[in-house]
């Protein structure tokens, strides 16, 4: 599946689509192993920028702390910025974006006969969503992530690999969870349908394991290259 740099005439950019919680982020950091690609969270980005107090940080905490999609100025300028670096010059994988259609036309306008786009949707019901995010916990120092069913802590609400306390993301709670898939279904969803209509879409069922739901992603983009 990894194709050496020197073999790629465009930059590959992967989009991995989805509902909260259908693992994006997981199958970008095991994709972007895979391929030697960096993979980029707007999500991340976001909540560094948070972290720092920086001034998109303090405008973003106020819609990221509801449940609401950050304003795509925001993201669009913050996201364009990042994949200026030079590590991003034969391609990336993008987590958490586009959200909107108005981020998929800019990037879409941006890329478009520059790199070589691969969209893929992982699908979800949103019971699992609600399972899955309910129950996420992640290291306030080093930021591990782990899940109380499916990757617990060996002792509880300590990470495993630093010590730091486990906390809960404001956004997992169960209200800001229903308010996510809300904003997912009236304003991320129609990306399906335009993508699609763009033939560059392929949709993954990711109720099954992680695993499973990779080899999926590694073969459609094996069928292509």
């Amino acid at each position: 599946m990894v194709m050496e740099q020197s073999e790629r005439t465009l930059p590959f950019v992967l989009i991995l689509l989805g509902p909260p919680g259908a693992g994006k982020g997981t199958q970008a950091t095991m994709l972007a192993k895979a391929r030697h690609l960096p993979h980029i969270s707007t999500g991340d980005l976001l909540r560094e920028h948070v972290r720092r107090k920086t001034k998109l940080g303090v405008e973003a905490k106020e819609f990221l702390d509801k449940g609401l999609l950050v304003p795509d100025p925001l993201v669009l300028n913050m996201l364009f910025e990042r994949i200026r670096e030079k590590d991003c010059a034969y391609g990336y994988i993008l987590d958490g974006f586009p959200r909107t259609l108005g981020q998929a036309k800019a990037l879409q306008e941006k890329l478009e006969l520059h790199a070589k786009l691969f969209v893929v949707n992982l699908e979800l019901p949103d019971s699992k969503i609600i399972e899955r995010l309910s129950k996420r916990l992640s290291c306030e120092r080093c930021g591990a992530p782990y899940h109380l069913v499916y990757g617990p802590p060996k002792i509880a609400n300590i990470c495993d690999a630093c010590g730091g306390r486990l906390v809960q993301r404001e956004d997992d709670r169960e209200t800001v969870i229903r308010a996510r898939i809300k904003v997912y279904h009236e304003q991320t969803e129609p990306l399906i349908t335009y993508y699609r209509d763009l033939h560059l879409l392929h949709s993954v069922d990711c109720n099954p394991s992680k695993e499973t739901t990779f080899e999926k992603i590694a073969t459609l983009i094996s069928a292509v290259e």
